[in-house]
């Protein structure tokens, strides 16, 4: 595809991307709704997270180390299944969930805005700053990979460096000690489903990487640098949100940060470093949003385009100019805007976790069971994987079933009507 080049993504780009669509989707608009799952353990939740997630990247690396392509996760479903029914759903599922997750951080991007101003966060103009920041997102993916690489490595060395600082700031002036850290018990009030439901949330804190595996032909040495990117990006991560998770339960009682969910890092900053604390912590909010969606755009809108090229999936010009490539960003940034508009951010985070984790439960067994020879995974580690996911899914759904059963339902419809919309566009192709 013309806009691919290759070569045009170095290491420290690649690492650069999967790092700003974690950090930016996860610290600032997910950490809350860990706490309330997981009470004092929430930390250790996303420590565990990190274990759990580095075995589900164990069979995206072996496949994109050995058939690196811009198509990324679709690549992998297609040369696992296909083009069939089920690699092409679940490459959309990931699209969505892709999409899903830029509404999540733009929504975000607006909720720490508006703490400038002390404003209540249902106010309007939460999902307007966001819709703001999904079509300035839109012009700079337009602009091409050369803008985006630059911006994502000036953003994520501001926003690492900058998170770092609020969360050794705020475990100093908390006194904190490592004797703290350590809970004192269990809480009764929350089940060992509650636990594994915060765990798939933590899951989609780690999801970013797929950006990286979805970029792979345009990285410099993709047999080498995608698995490198991929293991760097979930360190920097790693360190990142546990700094930031001990730094905030430091500073505020769990239900302090549940009742702050939305925005617990700067409600955080405020007993620490007051008035301008606060303003240091939204501007490295605002910083790790914009490169967070300019990321994940970035991604989306390049497996998307190439299932279209592909043949795969339908696509309309509606009259614009220009390439596939440039009209699945502006798809993609309508329904994320209509995402963003229309649902909160604990419904918007736990459609994407849904929908991630069931597409990565594909991807396993279809390492296992058709790719694992051609690649030489190691069956052990893919079926850990595979077990872990299912686990977290059934918890997940147990929880969101008893709290907001509108959420699993939406979630259940949208699959059958993605898979079937699928089968049926596959079916009419095969009779042209």
């Amino acid at each position: 595809m013309d806009n691919y080049k290759k070569n045009s993504l170095t290491l420290i780009g690649a690492v650069s991307l999967g790092t700003g669509v974690m950090i930016g989707a996860t610290i600032f608009s997910l950490l809350g709704q860990v706490a309330e799952l997981s009470g004092e353990w929430f930390p250790f939740i996303f420590l565990i997270g990190a274990i759990l997630v580095s075995f589900s990247s164990y069979s995206y690396i072996k496949v994109s180390n050995a058939y690196p392509s811009s198509g990324g996760i679709a690549m992998i479903l297609i040369k696992a299944y296909g083009k069939t029914t089920i690699a092409v759903g679940s490459a959309l599922l990931m699209v969505f969930a892709m999409i899903i997750n830029q509404s999540l951080v733009a929504r975000t991007f607006g909720t720490y805005t508006m703490q400038i101003f002390d404003s209540n966060t249902g106010s309007f103009w939460v999902p307007l700053l966001g819709v703001l920041l999904l079509v300035v997102t839109f012009l700079i993916n337009f602009a091409g990979n050369k803008t985006v690489q630059r911006m994502s490595l000036i953003m994520a060395i501001l926003k690492v460096g900058g998170i770092a600082v609020f969360a050794l700031g705020g475990l100093w002036v908390a006194g904190f000690s490592f004797e703290s850290i350590i809970p004192s018990g269990v809480s009764e009030e929350l089940s060992i489903a509650s636990y594994l439901g915060a765990f798939a949330l933590t899951t989609l804190s780690f999801a970013g990487f797929t950006t990286i595996t979805n970029s792979g032909a345009e990285v410099k040495e993709p047999h080498k640098n995608i698995g490198r990117a991929i293991i760097i990006s979930l360190s920097i991560c790693t360190v990142v949100y546990l700094l930031v998770a001990f730094s905030v339960s430091a500073n505020l009682s769990v239900p302090q940060i549940i009742e702050a969910k939305d925005y617990s890092l700067a409600e955080a900053a405020r007993p620490s470093f007051g008035k301008y604390g606060l303003w240091f912590t939204v501007g490295i909010a605002i910083i790790s949003t914009i490169s967070g969606v300019v990321a994940n755009v970035f991604a989306v809108s390049r497996m998307s385009a190439m299932l279209t090229d592909m043949k795969l999936i339908p696509h309309s010009h509606f009259g614009m100019p220009g390439s596939i490539q440039k009209h699945m960003l502006v798809y993609t940034i309508v329904i994320a805007i209509v995402l963003t508009i229309f649902f909160d951010l604990t419904r918007i985070a736990s459609l994407g976790a849904i929908f991630y984790i069931v597409m990565d439960m594909v991807v396993h067994w279809g390492v296992l069971t058709r790719l694992r020879k051609d690649v030489n995974a190691n069956p052990v580690i893919v079926i850990t994987a595979l077990l872990f996911d299912a686990i977290i899914l059934v918890a997940f759904l147990w929880i969101k079933a008893s709290s907001d059963l509108f959420v699993v339902a939406l979630s259940f419809v949208m699959m059958v009507l993605i898979f079937a919309g699928v089968k049926w566009f596959l079916y009419r192709k095969q009779k042209e």
